[in-house]
């Protein structure tokens, strides 16, 4: 007799269950988002670095406050106070200032004597090379208007949809 009351207990639940899973409004799928177009206007880590060494907010950056924002900049890594620090630590201040450890400039560019060590008057100097590059006016100020690229000749986003060939 318990096992007949358990078993329409057990069926009376299922069926409660089944009509609420019936009578439950359908999910509506989450919207999908269009693709966001590929940038066209781009800046480099370094160019960024370059815009942010502006001291005195008027939207250019001298080479003055270059050198003098790359000097505490490399300060901050080189905790031993030793003038110098190794690819791991230059790393570490690409991670920092440049947002990926990964950043062009590279340490082997920088290392301009290759020692394996890099010192602050060798990332001025690259940082110097970067900002003659900029500084398309060459008017000693780099703008930021200077330190953005634009592309052209993108190709369309993937979106993981691939053609058939025929």
């Amino acid at each position: 007799m318990r096992l007949v009351v358990v078993a329409i207990l057990g069926l009376s639940v299922m069926a409660a269950g089944s009509a609420t899973a019936q009578t439950m409004p359908p999910v509506a799928a989450a919207p999908v988002a269009p693709a966001q177009p590929t940038a066209t206007i781009v800046a480099e880590p370094a160019a960024v670095f370059i815009a942010a060494c502006d001291q005195n907010g008027d939207a250019r950056t001298s080479r003055a406050e270059l050198d003098a924002c790359v000097a505490r900049s490399f300060a901050r890594i080189d905790t031993a106070n030793s003038g110098t620090i190794g690819y791991i630590g230059y790393a570490d201040w690409a991670l920092l200032w440049l947002g990926d450890r990964n950043a062009l400039p590279s340490p082997f560019g920088v290392d301009a004597n290759q020692d394996n060590r890099i010192t602050v008057a060798e990332l001025q100097g690259e940082f110097g090379r970067l900002f003659e590059r900029f500084d398309l006016d060459r008017d000693g100020m780099v703008t930021r208007a200077e330190l953005l690229t634009i592309r052209s000749g993108l190709r369309p986003v993937d979106t993981g949809k691939r053609k058939r060939k025929p």
